[in-house]
């Protein structure tokens, strides 16, 4: 028992650090032992995933039955949206910013390339109607994120429009919603070793050799991240949401490593939800709606990297780069990232999208894609963290309007510094 309250006594962005370094040490000296320990990190990704879509469903509901107005839900909903609207278009043209300047699909061996099938990209009319589901059920089975929060959302507002008689479930809700985040808190401290897991299983998988190919693009993902998150998210977190931006990131480094470790914004979002309320002050009733509506949406990273990949491709292919293609890449771009699901590598296949859009077939597209595919883990991984940081970004500036965000918790009483 000494030894476990040691264990729990350590920060958990402490041990989630060092589990990365180990795992990324057992890849490099046993990669062959790899397999032995996969196992852990399917797990925690599994034990994740299953409290998403309950998570998702009674959190939003929860929270709206908090808000007391249903007129608040407009304002709130409305204000995340442009928010995100904003950051998904400042990260698209990050990323054909960075790769204008890094050039790394100029020379790629597009050639030596297996063409992938990459399927028909949903149209936007499909995205559309899809919001609203036939099957309640059927959304909930197939982890339909949309159609989730629409389903969340009807069932917040009928409880608060039935007054006295809508009390109970009410109450039911925000019961469920405190069990669903101790859950919450028992799978977090598993974190540390599905991170341990899966860095190391995807370093043996993919290797050092094959990133000397691609270490132009790799090189221009990582870059695209850190602006995103060093220019866009800390400026909106210093003048927007006025909270030390320094402290904030700290206190969100837990959802980052998950991020990073599972590479999926859905994945994220049980412990994004967890660190919003205990470590940044964000109010539930904000959290609840915001990020939940963030892990369908926010996809910052997502949209770097399809700025990035478009004009990578289009560099490879040696298509002319106009003001027209940088224009449509833009536009597409941003609306692709939108519609694209919170799972590992959905931003590739969300590429012929964009590509069709400047005149490329979809056979260039699927070599494209069978090149960047091999290695696109890791990548994903990298742009998987500014997409989490967005989210919680967002949510803090949304809490801040709504007057729905605890300052004492990342400035502490009788502390006025401001990092």
């Amino acid at each position: 028992m000494s030894l476990l309250r040691a264990w729990v006594a350590i920060p958990l962005w402490k041990r989630v650090l060092a589990a990365l370094a180990l795992g990324l040490l057992f890849a490099a000296v046993w990669p062959q032992g790899t397999p032995y320990v996969q196992f852990i990190g399917e797990l925690f990704v599994r034990a994740i995933r299953m409290l998403v879509v309950p998570i998702v469903l009674v959190t939003i509901a929860a929270g709206i039955t908090t808000l007391g107005d249903p007129k608040r839900i407009g304002g709130i909903g409305g204000r995340t949206i442009a928010l995100f609207a904003f950051t998904t278009a400042i990260a698209v043209s990050i990323g054909m910013a960075v790769a204008s300047l890094i050039r790394p699909g100029e020379g790629a061996p597009l050639g030596t390339a297996t063409a992938h099938a990459i399927g028909t990209p949903p149209t936007p009319y499909e995205q559309l109607v899809g919001i609203i589901p036939t099957n309640i059920f059927d959304a909930l089975v197939k982890g339909d994120m949309l159609a989730i929060i629409f389903v969340a959302i009807l069932l917040g507002i009928g409880t608060l429009l039935a007054g006295e008689a809508g009390k109970p479930f009410a109450g039911l809700l925000q019961s469920a919603t405190a069990v669903l985040l101790k859950i919450v808190g028992i799978v977090m401290e598993a974190t540390p070793f599905g991170v341990f897991a899966l860095i190391a299983n995807a370093v043996a998988a993919n290797g050092a050799a094959v990133f000397i190919n691609v270490g132009w693009l790799a090189l221009a993902v990582v870059l695209g991240s850190a602006l995103q998150i060093l220019l866009v998210h800390s400026l909106l977190l210093r003048f927007v949401a006025r909270v030390p931006v320094a402290r904030f990131f700290r206190g969100i480094i837990d959802a980052l490593a998950v991020a990073f470790s599972t590479a999926s914004s859905s994945a994220t979002l049980p412990v994004a939800m967890r660190v919003a309320e205990k470590n940044i002050g964000v109010g539930r009733s904000i959290y609840s709606t915001t990020l939940p509506l963030g892990a369908a949406i926010g996809k910052d990273g997502t949209a770097m990297y399809v700025g990035l990949l478009s004009l990578f491709s289009l560099q490879a292919l040696g298509v002319p780069l106009t003001g027209m293609t940088y224009g449509l890449v833009l536009l597409t771009g941003a609306l692709a990232a939108f519609g694209t699901a919170p799972v590992p590598s959905a931003s590739l296949f969300m590429l012929a999208a964009v590509l069709s859009s400047v005149g490329v077939p979809p056979e260039q597209t699927a070599l494209v894609v069978g090149f960047v595919l091999p290695f696109d883990r890791l990548l994903d991984m990298t742009r998987t963290v500014p997409s989490a940081s967005a989210n919680l970004t967002v949510a803090t500036c949304v809490a801040r309007w709504e007057n729905e965000l605890d300052d004492t918790v990342l400035r502490p009483k009788n502390d006025d510094t401001d990092d």
